[in-house]
């Protein structure tokens, strides 16, 4: 079988399967956050697979993601809440599409936007610590209030309440959990009385039972990636969505002393094989990981050395026997013994989340 030259592998049993862990674990509805083009492994296919383990609603940062999925055929429930300045919501009432709120201008340009006919329906945002966007608890009554009035003419469908939890320690967390109950309190004395409450993402919904409220928004657990430092994938139940992978494009043996790649960073110790992988960092491959990023080829693991470049990097493989076309495995499922994204991630002194998205545009993505 031919190895693909560059390719994101992304198997979306493993999504299925990751949101039916979810379901089981915290008994509350999922929200499936397929923000990012679903933090790099395919936006409309990951939602169609989050959705057939049982996922009941979408979530995105921006209405142009939720209008994506609805031109791909998504019909299921989206909410988007990061919103441009000035933003208008009209197209997204026209495609019924969920906004969060976090602002009384925001509120004001949903309910112009609005009618009796085709109510818009919002998810109220309350800022509870993270210093985000979020309606200030100095506004609560004020933006409160108004959206009751538009709920109660109709123009409005006051879905959710929600926020955002800093992860710092679940002291913060429920401290900031503390302040969402005060407001969703202050929302009950406007007679605001929603579907659905959700401040958990997926740390929270696995370790803080107490913050999992009506619904839960599952981003990176949902790709089968842990958000903790101290336990793997594996260990949380959830197995890895993507595997990235290429083709070696060249072999060279070389002698001792032989520099490596730009400014010579890495010179051979001793007479060695390079090999040359096809993706740099114009694909996603952290350049200051440069020298510490592992990689499997046939089935033996190696470290690249020298610079990583824009569009390729060299692995010191020994003596291994490798030849032009093996496969090489830059990252997966750590159980079958190829590196993971969390050791791409120590490499590059970053986290796992951002491995897996920002694998570039160039790299195609292979559902399997």
């Amino acid at each position: 079988m031919t190895v693909p030259f560059r390719e994101a592998r992304i198997e979306l049993d493993a999504i299925t399967d990751n949101v039916r862990h979810f379901r089981r674990l915290t008994g509350v509805e999922v929200i499936a956050v397929v923000k990012a083009n679903a933090y790099g492994h395919g936006a409309a296919p990951a939602a169609v697979a989050a959705l057939a383990g049982g996922a009941t609603r979408l979530g995105v940062a921006e209405i142009p993601e939720a209008l994506d999925l609805r031109r791909q055929g998504i019909t299921a429930p989206i909410v988007a809440w990061l919103h441009a300045p000035g933003e208008r919501f009209d197209q997204a009432a026209a495609h019924d599409i969920e906004v969060g709120i976090s602002s009384f201008d925001q509120l004001e340009a949903a309910g112009a936007v609005a009618s009796v006919d085709r109510p818009v329906g919002v998810h109220l945002k309350f800022e509870t610590g993270l210093s985000r966007n979020g309606i200030a608890p100095a506004d609560w009554r004020r933006v409160l209030a108004e959206a009751a009035r538009l709920e109660r003419i109709g123009r409005l469908r006051i879905i959710g309440l929600f926020s955002h939890l800093s992860n710092t320690s679940p002291q913060d967390d429920r401290e900031a959990l503390a302040k969402f109950e005060q407001g969703v309190e202050v929302a009950a004395s406007f007679g605001i009385h929603p579907e659905i409450r959700h401040i958990a993402a997926t740390a929270a919904a696995i370790d803080l039972p107490e913050m999992r409220l009506d619904a839960v928004r599952i981003g990176v657990g949902i790709y089968g990636l842990s958000p903790f430092e101290d336990r793997s994938s594996a260990e949380l139940g959830l197995r890895p969505a993507m595997t990235l992978r290429g083709a070696v494009a060249a072999v060279r043996r070389v002698p001792a002393g032989t520099g490596v790649s730009y400014g010579y960073d890495h010179r051979a110790p001793h007479d060695t094989t390079l090999v040359l992988v096809p993706l740099g960092y114009a694909d996603g491959v952290p350049r200051q990981a440069s020298g510490r990023l592992p990689v499997s080829i046939a089935g033996r693991r190696h470290l690249n050395v020298g610079r990583i470049a824009m569009d390729q990097f060299v692995v010191d493989v020994g003596d291994t026997p490798v030849s032009i076309g093996d496969e090489v495995v830059l990252f997966g499922d750590p159980t079958l013994g190829v590196p993971s994204a969390a050791e791409w991630a120590n490499a590059a002194s970053t986290i796992n989340y951002e491995i897996v998205t920002r694998i570039g545009a160039r790299v195609p993505r292979r559902s399997a």
